[in-house]
């Protein structure tokens, strides 16, 4: 929407208030440069549902990600970064606590744990001497658990969730972006898109794109770090909800893809079964669609990419601006992809390369003796091995439990005890034969599916697409079996129900949460 149109729908005195408050407080000066204060700052960024091959960095020529880029050119590319359980909160569960699925207890997707781990994240960052601080989503339950974090500021916006009835319930809370958006524009619908939290389709924001919430909260962030002056180093989570959908992006970005030759869809020759729609609805889990329908997707899901993308700069430039940029370290990552119609697939909770395989961007602060700038790590990494890394970054003592690994050790040529492969799986999802339990080497990847014992494997590396299952190929039959044993072990802590007599077991019914959830549903 121009100017000329939220004018004539009643905005023009908040427009304006809203903007000269804007530029009053972006030109507040930052603070001056900030000395070297002994340990590395830590600042983490993470979008939501972004899939790996969506990054310039990792080789896609249409996407406009020159800020991410130059985190790779200056730092480390994990090759091989995976979601063990890739939807949002199991993954935010292992971001937590640095542990896999059945060790935090949430093997699909649920609410998080409204109780504390014995050991988090925040907690024991802050323990380590740092100030915490937590910009965007968490999606704890409630918004305002702080989880150990000293200081949240929010954005879980979602006006409604939807109860067993499939109607809408009104949130009892409001999150801070909300809040703001409301004190911008009191009488306005900061979600007038019309587009759902799952739905497909894209269009361009209908406000001025300082008042969506990926600029909110790169705002936010700069001002962060503008204003940083305490004496001890920060820890600073950034958590975007975009790409996620809706797939709503500033117009001016939108047109910029308009004419790009965005990828087609990329379904493989056993995928035939997720052809016919789930539902008439956009917020589909499977079906066919038009090469238009997915192109529009696709639209504004780059867009939206490109729109988190200019924030991350923003964060750097202020970095820059105040010299601490060498003194900072950087992670870049996801929670989880985006079928995108891949597989005839939509959304995410897939074990498939576009739903489980994110990005993982290091750039190390000065110092850490972490090798030449622009490497590429293939070793297999995971969401669990972020809080053991900022253990490490922190240079504090990393507990016996913890599941996950220092990326660190990679980054310093220590690869010699680093795991194999990963594991992967996700509890019932959607309907019920989306259940199963898997493993990758990022070369190989092994797919048991729950519900009905059926088998896949993918080579990887000859088939990045996952378009031909070899499962049932009697020349790679030594190769099955090599990674059904791989699963049988991983697995058989579990009881029978999982593993029996070595085999493992068709379960028609998901088990959500395993023993080791805190809020004990199990």
């Amino acid at each position: 929407m121009d100017r000329r149109s939220f004018i004539a729908l009643g905005g023009t005195a908040l427009l304006q208030s809203g903007i000269k408050l804007e530029a009053q407080q972006a030109a507040k000066p930052a603070l001056p440069p900030r000395k070297h204060q002994g340990k590395p700052n830590i600042l983490m960024i993470m979008a939501d549902q972004l899939r790996f091959d969506c990054v310039g960095a990792y080789g896609n020529k249409v996407v406009h990600t020159p800020h991410l880029d130059r985190i790779a050119r200056e730092g480390i590319r994990f090759q091989n970064a995976y979601s063990c359980t890739p939807s949002c909160t199991p993954a935010r569960s292992a971001l937590l606590t640095g542990l896999g699925p059945w060790r935090n207890g949430m093997l699909g997707y649920s609410d998080m744990s409204k109780k504390s781990y014995p050991f988090e994240k925040a907690s024991a960052l802050a323990a380590a001497g740092y100030h915490t601080t937590t910009i965007g989503r968490n999606h704890y339950n409630p918004i305002n658990n702080s989880h150990g974090y000293e200081h949240i500021i929010s954005d879980e916006h979602s006006p409604m969730w939807f109860g067993a009835d499939n109607k809408p319930q009104p949130l009892q809370e409001r999150c801070d972006y909300e809040s703001w958006f409301w004190a911008q524009m009191p009488d306005k619908d900061p979600y007038a898109t019309g587009l759902g939290w799952n739905d497909r389709t894209s269009k361009p924001y209908l406000y001025p794109e300082e008042l969506h919430p990926t600029h909110w909260m790169g705002t936010t962030a700069v001002r962060f770090l503008e204003q940083y002056d305490r004496t001890e180093p920060f820890f600073l989570k950034v958590s975007f909800i975009r790409p996620h959908c809706p797939y709503d992006p500033p117009e001016r970005i939108f047109k910029m893809y308009e004419d790009k030759p965005l990828p087609e869809a990329q379904v493989g020759d056993w995928a035939v079964r997720y052809e016919p729609r789930s539902d008439k609805s956009d917020a589909l889990w499977h079906g066919k669609l038009s090469k238009e329908e997915i192109r529009n997707s696709r639209q504004g899901y780059y867009a939206s990419i490109t729109h988190v993308d200019e924030q991350v700069g923003r964060m750097v430039a202020a970095l820059e601006a105040r010299g601490m940029l060498e003194n900072t370290f950087i992670v870049f990552f996801s929670d989880h992809g985006d079928m995108l119609g891949d597989q005839n697939l939509w959304r995410k909770s897939y074990a498939y390369e576009s739903s489980a395989h994110i990005p993982m961007l290091v750039r190390p602060a000065a110092g850490m003796q972490t090798g030449h700038a622009g490497r590429t790590i293939t070793n297999p990494v995971e969401i669990r091995d972020l809080l053991p890394t900022f253990l490490d970054v922190a240079e504090a003592p990393i507990p016996a439990h913890i599941e996950g690994k220092s990326m660190l050790q990679l980054a310093r040529g220590k690869s010699d005890d680093w795991r194999e492969y990963i594991d992967l799986e996700h509890n019932v999802c959607y309907g019920v034969t989306n259940h199963w339990n898997g493993l990758t080497d990022g070369k190989w990847k092994y797919i048991f599916h729950a519900y009905d014992g059926e088998e896949q494997l993918f080579h990887l590396q000859a088939d990045p697409h996952e378009l031909h299952n070899l499962a049932a190929s009697p020349e790679h039959a030594k190769t099955l079996e090599l990674w059904r044993a791989r699963l049988v072990a991983h697995l058989a802590e579990r009881g029978e129900n999982w593993v029996k007599d070595g085999k493992l077991q068709v379960r028609k019914q998901g088990t959500m949460f395993s023993p080791n959830f805190p809020d004990q549903h199990a």
